[in-house]
C-alpha cells in the first residue's frame, strides 16, 4: 500500500469527505507556496514525457491529461495542481453571483464503487471575485493551462439565464486557456434543461459573442459540458449543434443521477439523499457518450473524455474512442497526488506498445468499435 493509501485509509476516509478535500488542497497550496519545495514535488510527481504533447484548442499541451471542474472552484490552487502534473486544471463550476451552495454535507464517498456523490450546488466566490484572482495569477511560464467553467446562478430566474452566463463570460474570458458552459450539473434546479438544443444555441450565441466582445484579440476557444444521461438522440442534436455553431469542444461527460449498477447497498446510497455520481460507475455510459460523439463529429470538433477515468488504461481508451484530451476528479480522491505522475507514465507506455507514431494518431482510432 502505498503511503496516501494508507492514510486515506487511517485517516482521511474517516473525515467528512468536504472537509478532507479542504484539508488536502490546503496542503497542495501551502507546498506549492515554497519555491524549493514546489520545485521538488513538481520534479517528483511531473516528469515530462515529450511523446505525450499534444495540440488541443490552439493551445500547446505538454500531456492530454487535465483536472476536471469540481476541484478548485476558485482558482486559489491552479500552480499548485500543475505541480502534480496536470496539463490543464478546469476551475469552477463559477456563477455570476457568489453562492454558498446547498447545505452540507453535501459531499459523500462510495467507497465500494470507487464514487463520490456530491450535491455541491455550485458554491463559488462568484465571477467578479474569480476573476479578479486569475488577474492577480497572471499567465506563469510552465504553468497549466486553464479552462473556466461557468454554471447558471441558482436565484436567477430561466428567463435571466443566457444574461447571467454573458456576464460571467465578460468577467473571465480574458483569463481563460479555454471556456466551458456547463449545463450538466444535476444540483442546479432547471440547469439540465438548457441542454435542449432549442435552448442552447441562443445559449451558447450569446456566450461566443460575448468572448468575442471581452476579447477580441484572440479567438477564447468554447466547450460545451454535457450529462451522460441524454438520450441518444439528443446527444446527437448537441453534436450537430456544435458543427452548426463551429464549437471549439464538448466534454463528455458530467455526472450521472443514475444509481443503476452500484455495489453500495442500494438503501445506503438512498439515504444519502439527491446529488449527481462521479467515478468509476459512470466510466462505460461516458466512454458511451463520448464514442457516439465521435462517430458524429470526427476531427472536426475536440473532444474531451471524463468520467470514470482512473488508471491509464480508461485514459487510454478515451483517445481511442475519439477524446483529444481527457480529465478526471474522483481518482484523484481515492489515488492521491502521485495520481497524474501514474496516469501520464502509463499513458506514454501504452502509446510506445502500439502501432501510433504520436497520440494525435491515437485519437478515434477505435471510432465504432464503443457500444452505445
Amino acid at each position: 500500500m502505498s503511503l496516501y493509501g494508507a492514510l486515506y485509509s487511517t485517516v482521511l476516509r474517516r473525515i467528512d469527505a468536504e472537509a478532507a478535500h479542504r484539508l488536502a488542497f490546503a496542503l497542495i497550496r501551502a507546498t506549492a507556496r515554497v519555491p524549493g519545495l514546489r520545485a521538488a514535488v513538481r520534479a517528483a510527481f511531473a516528469p515530462p514525457h515529450p511523446e505525450l504533447r499534444v495540440t488541443a484548442l490552439g493551445l500547446d499541451l505538454p500531456g492530454p491529461f487535465g483536472l476536471a471542474a469540481g476541484f478548485d472552484k476558485n482558482a486559489v490552487g491552479i500552480d499548485g495542481l500543475g505541480m502534480l502534473g496536470f496539463d490543464h486544471v478546469e476551475i469552477g463550476t463559477v456563477t455570476c453571483l457568489p453562492q454558498a451552495g446547498n447545505p452540507p454535507r453535501r459531499l459523500f464517498r462510495l467507497v465500494r464503487d470507487r464514487a463520490l456523490l456530491n450535491r455541491m450546488g455550485f458554491n463559488n466566490d462568484g465571477s467578479a471575485a474569480v476573476a479578479a484572482r486569475l488577474a492577480r495569477r497572471g499567465r506563469p511560464r510552465g504553468g497549466p493551462a486553464v479552462g473556466v467553467n461557468i454554471g447558471k446562478t441558482k436565484a436567477v430566474t430561466d428567463e435571466d439565464a443566457v444574461a447571467d452566463y454573458v456576464t460571467s463570460t465578460e468577467r473571465l474570458a480574458q483569463h481563460a486557456d479555454y471556456l466551458v458552459v456547463n449545463v450538466s450539473s444535476p444540483n442546479t434546479p432547471g440547469l439540465r434543461d438548457l441542454q435542449a438544443t432549442s435552448r442552447l444555441h441562443p445559449l451558447l450565441s450569446a456566450v461566443r459573442e460575448a468572448a468575442g466582445r471581452a476579447v477580441p484579440e484572440r479567438r477564447v476557444p468554447l466547450l460545451v459540458k454535457i450529462a451522460p444521461d441524454l438520450a441518444d438522440e439528443d446527444i446527437d442534436a448537441i453534436a450537430d449543434l456544435a458543427l452548426d455553431l463551429g464549437l471549439d469542444g464538448i466534454i463528455a461527460t458530467n455526472t450521472t443521477v443514475s444509481r443503476e449498477g452500484l455495489s453500495s447497498p442500494a438503501d445506503a446510497v438512498a439515504a444519502l439523499g439527491p446529488g449527481g455520481i462521479s467515478g468509476a460507475p459512470l466510466k462505460d455510459r461516458s466512454l458511451a457518450v463520448l464514442a457516439r460523439l465521435y462517430g458524429r463529429v470526427g476531427g472536426r470538433v475536440t473532444l474531451v473524455g471524463v468520467g470514470g477515468v482512473e488508471t491509464a488504461d480508461d485514459a487510454w481508451a478515451r483517445v481511442l474512442a475519439g477524446a483529444t484530451l481527457v480529465q478526471g476528479y474522483s481518482g484523484f480522491i481515492y489515488e492521491g497526488p502521485a495520481w497524474a505522475r501514474a496516469v501520464n507514465r502509463g499513458l506514454a507506455a501504452r502509446l510506445a506498445a502500439s502501432p501510433y507514431a504520436t497520440l494525435a494518431d491515437a485519437v478515434g482510432a477505435h471510432a465504432g468499435r464503443t457500444s452505445v
